[in-house]
């Protein structure tokens, strides 16, 4: 479970290339798989009962097989059920966030332009393979909207800390993307709550956005001023870059 633009998707990749394991993508992104509760169990029947086809199939001995779940794909709705069908079944969850949040918002609002567009030869991409790619989807600065900027920054660490809240009873695991970008560990941890082998695993994205965020975003003075002397002022000296 995580959200947009927190390395989930990167994160997927390196899980898969375990060979006992099988996540099978954002399977909520379709909205009528999440339109209602019914909807919703019929689909999680479907992975658990090892009946679900898709590209992270092995024809290995798969230990943990899964998903990507985001926030906003009525996880939060529904939890108490969703809550219930996971105690039921013996479903472990990972939570995936990302603790520098205008990076996030950054990288959401850089995504959402490139899905208009289309900087890659005519096509969307949100994650990339080449240092060529990266490199020409890092050139768009977007223009932060600082009159709500707090709130924004808020709302997500909100609905993390609900999250955590509904789901604190199943179990589970908090990882952070700064984590796994800097600590082998973290990679270590997350194989030993799946319960299964140790393995090197390994990703062919490429991170895009690898300068200071004072250089990634277009009006950063204003930024700067805004979260200046706010509870969100340690975040104009994060040093983590957006992805």
């Amino acid at each position: 479970m995580s959200m947009q633009r927190c390395g989930s998707g990167w994160f997927e990749t390196l899980l898969n290339s375990h060979p006992n394991v099988s996540s099978n993508g954002e399977i909520f992104s379709v909205k009528q798989r999440r339109s209602n509760m019914s909807t919703i169990k019929a689909t999680l029947d479907t992975v658990y009962g090892l009946e679900w086809v898709s590209s992270a199939a092995k024809n290995d001995c798969v230990a943990a097989v899964g998903f990507k779940w985001m926030l906003n794909q009525a996880v939060m709705i529904y939890h108490r059920e969703i809550v219930n069908y996971f105690k039921q079944n013996g479903v472990s969850v990972i939570f995936l966030f990302r603790r520098n949040l205008l990076g996030r918002l950054v990288s959401v609002l850089a995504n959402a332009y490139d899905r208009d567009a289309k900087l890659i030869n005519g096509t969307h991409k949100s994650h990339v393979h080449t240092r060529e790619e990266a490199d020409l989807l890092a050139r768009y600065k977007p223009t932060l909207n600082v009159s709500s900027l707090i709130s924004d920054l808020s709302n997500a660490e909100l609905i993390k800390a609900e999250a955590l809240e509904y789901f604190k009873n199943c179990r589970h695991l908090v990882l952070y993307y700064e984590d796994l970008m800097k600590n082998p560990k973290a990679l270590y941890d997350a194989q030993e709550f799946l319960r299964v082998p140790f393995r090197k695993l390994v990703s062919r994205q490429v991170k895009i956005h690898v300068k200071p965020l004072s250089e990634q975003i277009n009006n950063w003075q204003e930024v700067y001023r805004t979260l200046q002397e706010s509870k969100y002022e340690y975040l104009l000296r994060y040093p983590d870059n957006i992805s």
